[in-house]
């Protein structure tokens, strides 16, 4: 439900380019599931599934696609109730302004560069040579090393750390708790002990990405570890270094990323898949979650299990695990059976 002024529907069809099936004047005063909406709330049906919900939802509107017919409430048609919503979330609730500037509390080295339109927080941390860009939010407690770059319009919520090493492009939203930027995981035994490989590479993440709560995204051995265009990293993910992952690509929950390895453009990793160093995602891919990638998955088509196979083939194995404790009983009774022919015993 939002704090602010409600709108009519008139006034949200206009804004969603919805045809609008009630009363223009109605209002509403925010966005609400199904289930819990009341005679203020619009809501919004986006498949077959959710039509019980919907029948008997309190919602005083529903947004519904082109096939949906019968609803008791006002009807917001469109042709994607998903893309909708995101436009009347964003209505109802606005990113908050923060007014430009930096925090008295925040410290900001000689030689660093903020633009007048960006803010800066309390206790935050920006060093010599580091580059923040127009209309960029800098949250409280994060740290911006020396020389690092943060382009225009992006966001770094509170308790993000962004190595030196670190190039952020425009429109980039990083949350809390996230690394850019440390040192990838490099070592070599001399006999005596792990001796560390200098990490002295860089971090390029590119326009329009996302990069979840707790994540981290590791700095190159040599040369850079690069996020592309438009990619979006959920909370726990692990990027080692040297890895380039392509534009528009998902990588969902702590997916772990080995060293070096390439994932192709808008390929699709499900939670907690683990892919093993230099090895490559090719474009399109789609990887079920808890997947193993010994090395390298093809472009397109869906992918499943431990070591990965082609899904298709892999719900097979899953089907005949499930098999598996009846066919030992079979087993140990032929066993059985044959021990008794063997000894000349009936069967």
């Amino acid at each position: 439900m939002s704090a602010g002024a409600p709108y009519t529907l008139g006034h949200l069809a206009a804004a969603i380019g919805a045809t609008l099936e009630g009363d223009a004047g109605q209002t509403v005063r925010g966005v609400a599931p199904l289930e819990t909406a009341g005679p203020h709330d619009v809501s919004f049906l986006t498949g077959g599934r959710y039509r019980r919900q919907a029948d008997a939802s309190r919602a005083g509107a529903i947004v519904a696609g082109p096939d949906v017919e019968g609803l008791a409430c006002a009807v917001l048609r469109v042709a994607s109730p998903e893309t909708a919503l995101i436009t009347l979330l964003r209505l109802f609730h606005p990113e908050p302004d923060v007014p430009p500037g930096i925090h008295s509390l925040a410290f900001v080295a000689e030689g660093a560069t903020v633009d007048a339109s960006a803010s800066v927080g309390p206790f935050a941390v920006i060093e010599a040579g580091a580059r923040i860009g127009a209309r960029t939010r800098v949250g409280a407690l994060t740290f911006v090393g020396a020389g690092a770059i943060v382009g225009e319009d992006s966001t770094l919520h509170p308790g993000v750390t962004v190595r030196g090493s670190v190039r952020i492009g425009r429109r980039v939203i990083v949350h809390p708790g996230a690394v850019l930027g440390a040192d990838g995981f490099g070592y070599m035994f001399d006999g005596a002990g792990h001796r560390k490989i200098p990490q002295v590479g860089g971090v390029e993440i590119e326009d329009d990405v996302e990069i979840g709560a707790n994540t981290t995204v590791d700095r190159g051995t040599m040369g850079d570890t690069v996020i592309g265009h438009g990619s979006k990293l959920d909370n726990l993910v692990q990027v080692g270094h040297n890895c380039r992952v392509g534009a528009d690509v998902i990588l969902v929950a702590q997916v772990g990323i080995s060293g070096s390895c390439r994932i192709g453009p808008r390929a699709m990793l499900g939670g907690q898949v683990g892919l093993a160093d230099h090895g490559t995602v090719g474009e399109g891919a789609m990887v079920a979650a808890q997947s193993g990638i010994p090395s390298d998955v093809p472009a397109g088509g869906l992918w499943g299990g431990s070591p990965v196979r082609p899904m298709s083939e892999m719900r097979r194995i899953w089907a005949a695990e499930g098999m598996l404790p009846d066919l030992v009983r079979k087993v140990r009774a032929l066993e059985k059976r044959v021990r008794e022919l063997e000894e000349g015993r009936p069967a």
